[in-house]
């Protein structure tokens, strides 16, 4: 029996430090590549084209918005959605092509592992961060609120989980996750109060105290030595932020 089909889909911009590294860990199991780009200018492009990706260029309308239009440049039923600072390892691919002889679910999740300051976290809330990648396209549209963007099934089918990491690198510096929570929680918040989401000053208070004890004791960040108390102290600052921001847009309106 053939292999079915597998459209492996990518959105970028500026990732000449991280697509290579992307793109070569879909080759074996893709048999088709597809890149959306936002317009990179640096090498994001030449590098994903001379590795063999079908290139689609679109100005960057929101991270769900921008994963739905890649979807619709896939030619293949059974989609895996990448973000190009992410590849598969070794175990992944292998489950990936074993389910490929015959696909028997719908939707597909696999453990992400994060790459912090050049340290793999094992515990904490970043891991095991289960992620539906793999999916019948014909069923799956990408929701949540931006920039957590997650695929929704539109009928009602168990996934089924594969062994195997999606390795996440992220950030090299303590600083580089500072700007993100800025950044992120900014989106969330006007995301949310588009909504007509609420918060308060004990949202505030217990959000973020919460986040860090469920990241750091409940969930044995701890055992990541430093940089899991870190990490979770920038899990609770980035719900912290959202709830701040959050506050003073409904408070401005």
């Amino acid at each position: 029996m053939s292999q079915q089909q597998l459209s492996a889909v990518i959105i970028t911009f500026n990732e000449e430090k991280n697509i290579a590294r992307c793109l070569d860990s879909v080759k074996e199991i893709a048999d088709e590549i597809i890149v959306l780009d936002s317009f990179s200018t640096d090498k994001t492009v030449e590098i994903a084209k001379r590795m063999g990706a079908v290139v689609h260029q679109q100005a960057f309308a929101g991270y769900i918005e921008q994963k739905n239009a890649a979807l619709d440049f896939a030619n293949f039923d059974y989609v895996l959605s990448l973000d190009a600072d992410e590849a598969l390892d070794k175990f992944a691919i292998q489950a990936i092509k074993s389910e490929k002889e015959n696909f028997s679910a719908k939707a597909y999740t696999i453990n992400r592992c994060t790459n912090y300051c050049g340290r793999f976290i094992r515990h904490g809330s970043w891991y095991p961060d289960r992620k539906l990648r793999l999916f019948d396209k014909k069923i799956s549209r990408w929701g949540g609120i931006n920039p957590h963007d997650r695929i929704e099934l539109q009928m009602p089918f168990v996934a089924k989980h594969l062994k195997g990491d999606i390795l996440h690198y992220s950030y090299n510096s303590v600083s580089e996750h500072i700007l993100q929570n800025n950044k992120f929680s900014s989106l969330t918040a006007e995301a949310l109060h588009k909504k007509g989401k609420k918060t308060s000053l004990f949202n505030m208070i217990v959000n973020p105290t919460w986040a860090f004890l469920l990241s750091y004791i409940l969930r044995a960040g701890f055992m990541d030595g430093v940089e899991g108390f870190i990490i979770a102290v920038n899990v609770a600052q980035l719900s912290f932020l959202k709830h701040v921001k959050l506050y003073r847009l409904q408070k401005n309106k």
